[in-house]
C-alpha cells in the first residue's frame, strides 16, 4: 500500500480515536452522575438502574472499538497495516475502506466467526 493511502487511513483512524476517547469519557461521567442522583421511588430507581446499565454497555462497546482503532494505528507504525494478522495476506482495500481497524482478511474473519480460527493476541 502506498504512503499516501496509509496516511489517509491514519488520519481517519486518529479522528475516530479522538471521537471515541471523548465518548468513553463522557459516558463514564454520565454513569457516575446517574449514581449520584437521589432517587425517590422504585420506578425512579429502576429507570436509573436501566440508564446506568445502558451507559455501561455503550461505554464497553466504545472501549472495545477504541482498542481496535489504537491497534490499527500501531500496525501503521509497525508497517503491517493492511495485512491480515492471521494469514499475512493483504486485506481487500474495499474492506479497509469500510472498516479501517479490521485485523483480518475476509476469509480469516469468516473462519473466526465460525470458530475455526484461533484469535491472535494482537
Amino acid at each position: 500500500m502506498d504512503k499516501k493511502r496509509i496516511e489517509a487511513f491514519k488520519k481517519r483512524l486518529e479522528e475516530r480515536q479522538s471521537i471515541l476517547r471523548r465518548n468513553v469519557t463522557r459516558t463514564a461521567e454520565d454513569g457516575r452522575r446517574a449514581d449520584e442522583e437521589a432517587t425517590q421511588d422504585i420506578a425512579d430507581r429502576a429507570a436509573s438502574s436501566y440508564n446506568k446499565e445502558f451507559l455501561f454497555h455503550q461505554s464497553n462497546n466504545e472501549r472495545q472499538l477504541l482498542q481496535m482503532v489504537e491497534a490499527a494505528l500501531s500496525r501503521i507504525r509497525e508497517g503491517t497495516f493492511g495485512q491480515c494478522i492471521s494469514c499475512g495476506r493483504d486485506i481487500n482495500p474495499k474492506r479497509l475502506e469500510a472498516v479501517p481497524w479490521t485485523r483480518h482478511c475476509i476469509e480469516c474473519q469468516e473462519k473466526l466467526e465460525r470458530g475455526t480460527l484461533e484469535e491472535a493476541s494482537h
